[in-house]
């Protein structure tokens, strides 16, 4: 028990002694005296980084092929909604692990062509455990966090005179909560520099800049303008502050240490700033780099749940495509060439489970219809996210086939070593939504039960692992994108051979 919890309890047996007759005189007490505590007690909300004059500016490159023909690249991005979010994630990562491309040069899954991984809040979690263990370490993910009660070592129950003040005074659980939980558990003070190395996919964890009203990315890019070295965040803090519900969590704090550091303006954000033509979302975001480094009074950045403004951890590859420097980026040049099949797989676990008022003639009050104005807001927001997104992504399929198409043969040569079986124009960039709603109705009425916690029965997890499973068995356009690489001739003519069944 803490200092502050038992001194509540020795206010509220002093006031039932003295003044039984007063009611609620206990709560009143108790509420006056965890203030004057707490007013007194400092919170472990960061900063979370340090500064770094010389850090790097340059965000990695999609694909590290080890081994790998370059031939398909997978991306994945995984929505918000606690563990129901990350079983969700867990289950389509489970099941593209199970799905066979070919066996030369190496034997390989659709999860070994993994290379871009976005998450937000419980979504974050899962992403961020792929890239830090790999296709080949991620499988406890289910024992090791989805069946924990993390909420054990959370401060959860507003029925609490000092969980009242706590979220009051800014958020019921600080750092030394779910940040140490995962660190603890999960990641054991590893930084983003372990996701420094030729073996880890592009990583994108999202939380939202509640100064600036924006999507908050841990790149490299974010933290050189902030004059910080991303390489030495912990990657559990950048988990935790991913998943900041706010009440419940406090905002986890950044500083930016500019404006004297060797930072150099990328051409992409001086022209986001002065084009007016520029995408707003990404004039939103260069604005917010400036702000980091230009405006002296806003040198802590407050970061809550990546919820607020991207629920479904799209941003990343929205702004990378956004701010690319040529028409294939922020593919390489020698990535452009040999690609063929890109598939992104967007991840929402929202649920929308149908109100007891609906069906009523009466009408349904604050209470209970608060609930599906939030769901409303939300899914309307990853419509419109994931709409933008396909009209960014057909778009930049044609920019990288007319790039392809006005390549010489020996350019060509040059990155794939050989004109067998080139063909400029076969590029194929698909992006697909996997939700509840693609699981069948009975299933979906379950799934839409299970809360947004931290904690999940085993029935309850595996229930929704399943059901990422079924999304991805069910998806004819990924169905069709994965065969089309299978059915693809190798540099010596020969079609891929797999031992994989969809």
């Amino acid at each position: 028990m803490s200092n502050l919890e038992a001194a509540i309890n020795v206010s509220d047996c002093y006031a039932r002694e003295r003044f039984p007759s007063l009611f609620g005189y206990n709560l009143l007490l108790s509420l006056v005296l965890v203030l004057a505590l707490t007013a007194c007690t400092s919170r472990n909300v960061g900063p979370i980084n340090e500064p770094a004059p010389d850090a790097t500016q340059e965000t990695a490159r999609f694909i590290n092929d080890y081994g790998d023909d370059g031939s398909l690249i997978v991306g994945v991005a995984f929505s918000g909604g606690g563990t129901r979010a990350a079983a969700f994630a867990y289950g389509i990562m489970s099941e593209l692990d199970t799905i066979g491309i070919d066996d030369f040069p190496r034997k390989r899954a659709v999860s070994d062509s993994i290379r871009m991984v976005s998450g937000t809040s419980g979504g974050a979690v899962a992403a961020a455990y792929f890239a830090f263990r790999g296709p080949d370490g991620f499988h406890d993910f289910r024992e090791r966090f989805l069946l924990q009660d993390i909420e054990q070592s959370l401060y959860t129950s507003l029925a609490s005179p000092a969980n009242i003040l706590r979220a009051l005074g800014g958020g019921m659980n600080d750092r030394d909560g779910f940040a140490k939980w995962l660190d603890d558990e999960l990641f054991h003070g590893a930084t983003f520099s372990a996701f420094d190395s030729d073996l880890a996919p592009l990583i994108w964890l999202n939380a939202t800049d509640i100064s600036h009203g924006v999507p908050f990315l841990f790149t490299h890019e974010t933290f050189a303008a902030l004059c910080s070295d991303l390489n030495e965040v912990r990657i559990a803090d950048a988990v935790a502050a991913s998943a900041a519900l706010p009440v419940a969590f406090s905002p986890i704090d950044v500083r930016s240490y500019g404006p004297n550091c060797d930072y150099q303006t990328p051409s992409w954000k001086a022209r986001a700033l002065t084009d007016p033509h520029a995408p707003l979302r990404l004039n939103a975001y260069a604005r917010a780099l400036e702000s980091y480094r230009a405006d002296n009074s806003l040198t802590l950045i407050r970061l809550l749940d990546g919820g607020i403004t991207d629920n479904i951890g799209i941003t990343g590859l929205a702004l990378a495509r956004a701010s690319a420097e040529t028409p294939y980026g922020p593919l390489t040049e020698e990535q452009a060439v040999n690609l063929e099949r890109l598939l992104f797989i967007v991840a929402d676990a929202g649920k929308a489970p149908k109100p007891a008022w609906a069906t009523s003639d009466r009408s349904p009050n604050l209470m209970e219809i608060g609930p599906s104005l939030a769901n409303a807001t939300i899914t309307a927001s990853v419509r419109k996210g994931f709409d933008a997104l396909g009209l960014a992504v057909r778009d930049w399929q044609q920019e990288i086939i007319r790039f392809r198409c006005g390549l010489a043969e020996e350019q060509v040569r040059e990155h794939r070593g050989s004109l067998n079986g080139w063909n400029c124009s076969d590029v194929q960039i698909t992006v697909e939504l996997l939700s509840f709603r693609d699981i069948e109705p009975s299933m979906q009425n379950r799934l839409n039960q299970i809360p947004t916690r931290l904690a999940l029965t085993e029935e309850q997890v595996d229930l929704v692992i399943n059901a990422g499973r079924e999304a991805v068995r069910k998806n004819v356009a990924i169905q069709t994108a994965i065969d089309g690489i299978r059915q693809m001739p190798d540099l010596n003519g020969e079609n891929s051979d797999d031992d994989g069944a969809f």
